[in-house]
């Protein structure tokens, strides 16, 4: 049932991605990255509502968490996931370690980027 619950979200996720990142290149065009800006910016801000809701105010069935959280949200927008966890070691005054996340995974998701670049281009 587990698979089932994050399966579903991140069809569904997917697909949210695919419709509204061209929604948004229509209106905005493609010279910058909008898309990829809305769809990070407004999964964080879904990731922490959610997340918050569900483990501050209200009692939730687990379910939810794999489907929205992990399989929704997942498939959306790794980057939700990225935001929160950095939020959440800043609350914890775990200076270090959140810089540590935020640079980290900027500087070697961009070296990431540019190996595998590097690396297609010499096929």
């Amino acid at each position: 049932m587990r698979y089932l619950l994050v399966g579903l979200g991140g069809f569904l996720g997917a697909n949210a991605r695919y419709l509204i990142g061209g929604w948004v290149a229509e209106r905005f065009g493609t010279t910058f990255p909008y898309s990829t800006l809305v769809i990070n910016v407004t999964g964080s801000l879904l990731l922490g509502f959610f997340l918050t809701l569900t483990t501050e105010r209200f009692v939730a069935d687990p379910g939810w968490r794999l489907f929205f959280a992990i399989g929704f949200l997942g498939a959306y927008t790794t980057f939700s996931t990225f935001s929160f966890e950095s939020v959440v070691l800043l609350q914890e005054r775990a200076w270090w370690l959140a810089l540590a996340n935020v640079f980290g995974s900027t500087l070697l998701g961009l070296a990431a980027v540019l190996l595998g670049i590097a690396l297609a281009r010499l096929l």
